[in-house]
């Protein structure tokens, strides 16, 4: 064979491969309102950047009647390109070949791009979308999927790992996303669920919907296993490559410097009266946090999950850093169990990607009743707790209204090693509030007094002498609690300051394997 027929051969079977498991069920993926893992990879990277690994592979299985059928690329292309310049490596299951389902020869793809990602130090970007294990493989396929959720494990916290749904994904599949750091899902496409609709009617009766059991609003609202819900795939797959642009490369790099021509010391008056007179009145947090970060953009993270607390990333003068904070618009900002896992472990995310954290904190108290009691509070709140003060990075609070009891500890305090902790002159910081404290302090001599209008005007008295002596920020300033009362309108300014004076900072932990976080 001559050098132009076998170029000739290798351009015709990189045509082949390109086409996945043919143009018909190219054209089946499309009427589904799906792209194909060729065309998300090509949406997710920066043009012309992808090379691609293992083109050529196809399954060594000769069950089943597999012997005669061979796909090049077995249903998963992998390889890496640029996002924005910088490298991440991504692997794109294709349900045009066997519908995804993952063969042996397709896991060990996805393991050589984990493998390659890790070593170099690069993000791993999963795009899935497959009908779970190659059932005529057996237990290889089982193998597979074990192998890959180990590399995911061994990448937690070494280098960013993010998972596109973009299709199905079901059964043992579903671990892998559940092991990524984030997750985005579609709304009309997308489903995770360990047993499908009907086991479960089998199993327990009920009757439920793919979509209803596991789709994007599912897992966005009630369950949180998704981080983002995208209206299609192109949405998702531009919100990959914005999260990407706030996250470092590895755990050993700093996140990306961006310029910054927002001005650092631009005041927002409208901070000066955002706090209601009435301190049971709500407001909305997200109002702050688009006063403050650079050119109002703010990434929220799992915006319809435990909506008492919000998480996301936001830029301060350039710096990349993860705001949380307690939202009075919703259970007037209580911590409960969903909040308190979700941020505790976007706390633990940014810790191990050293990006500082940025508290704004307005919380009463932890949420009370049976149901929290009984669904372990106790234990999810410690998440949080522990999560705070493990912390090594930048930690940086404000405090906005109210911090009470050990919520007020919890949220990133100064005795979790807050590094600059702040209040605004209207801040409320004691065990409890004014009312609560007056009712315990006094309780005797209230119901003693037998007169309406003398009890209430002694409990009046009596609520703003203790609200004047513990309820503000002074008697925490007092002991060095707080580093500094701010005036609302300059929060923007202190909190650029503070995050340029904490860049050199140093903070280690005991050594030890790893630890003991309350799960």
């Amino acid at each position: 064979m001559t050098f132009e027929r076998k170029i000739k051969e290798l351009l015709n079977k990189r045509e082949l491969a390109k086409l996945g498991g043919g143009q018909k069920r190219i054209d089946a993926q499309h009427q589904k309102g799906k792209l194909t893992a060729r065309e998300r990879i090509e949406l997710l990277l920066d043009d012309g950047s992808f090379e691609e690994f293992d083109m050529f592979v196809t399954h060594r299985c000769t069950e089943f009647g597999l012997e005669d059928k061979h796909f090049y690329s077995d249903g998963v292309v992998t390889g890496y390109g640029t996002i924005d310049g910088r490298v991440v490596y991504v692997f794109a299951q294709d349900f045009t070949v066997f519908g995804g389902s993952l063969s042996l020869a397709y896991a060990e793809k996805i393991c050589k791009v984990m493998d390659k990602a890790l070593k170099m130090g690069a993000p791993v970007i999963g795009l899935n979308d497959s009908g779970g294990a190659r059932i005529q493989e057996g237990v290889n396929s089982l193998a597979g999927y074990a192998e890959i959720f180990q590399r995911n494990i061994m990448a937690s916290g070494v280098i960013p790992q993010i998972s596109g749904i973009f299709g199905p994904c079901a059964g043992g599949a579903v671990y892998s996303p559940a092991l990524t750091d984030f997750s985005v899902m579609t709304k009309e496409n997308s489903y995770m669920f360990v047993t499908g609709p009907k086991v479960v009617k089998t199993v327990t009766g009920e009757i439920v919907t793919e979509q209803e059991l596991g789709g994007a609003l599912t897992h966005g609202t009630k369950s949180g296993v998704t981080h983002f819900i995208a209206d299609d795939e192109r949405e998702g797959i531009l919100l990959i490559r914005k999260l990407i642009s706030y996250l470092p490369q590895n755990n050993l790099e700093e996140p990306p410097m961006e310029p910054c021509e927002d001005p650092i010391d631009r005041l927002e008056d409208s901070l000066n009266t955002i706090i209601p007179e009435n301190p049971n009145k709500p407001y909305n947090v997200k109002d702050i946090i688009y006063s403050i970060v650079d050119y109002s953009e703010f990434l929220e993270v799992q915006r319809n999950y435990a909506p008492n607390i919000v998480t996301g990333f936001a830029l301060f003068n350039g710096i990349s850093v993860g705001i949380v904070a307690n939202q009075p618009n919703y259970l007037a900002g209580v911590l409960d169990i969903n909040a308190s896992r979700k941020a505790a472990r976007f706390v633990r995310f940014c810790d191990a990607f050293n990006i500082p954290l940025v508290t704004l904190v307005d919380v009463p108290g932890f949420l009370p009743g049976t149901t929290q009691e009984y669904g372990g509070i106790i234990i999810h709140g410690a998440k949080l707790l522990f999560a705070y003060g493990e912390a090594t990075v930048p930690k940086l609070t404000v405090i906005l209204r109210k911090a009470y009891g050990g919520a007020y500890c919890v949220m990133s305090s100064k005795h979790l090693r807050g590094d600059l902790n702040y209040a605004w002159p209207m801040a409320e910081i004691a065990v409890m509030g004014p009312k609560g404290a007056i009712e315990v302090l006094w309780n005797k001599e209230i119901r003693s007094i037998e007169n309406e209008e003398e009890r209430a005007e002694f409990i009046a008295r009596h609520e703003a002498d203790y609200a004047e002596k513990f309820a503000t920020p002074y008697n925490a300033a007092k002991y060095g609690y707080i580093d500094d009362v701010i005036e609302p309108r300059n929060t923007r300014f202190r909190i650029i300051r503070g995050l340029q004076s904490l860049a050199t900072k140093k903070d280690v932990n005991p050594p030890k394997k790893h630890s003991n976080i309350p799960l």
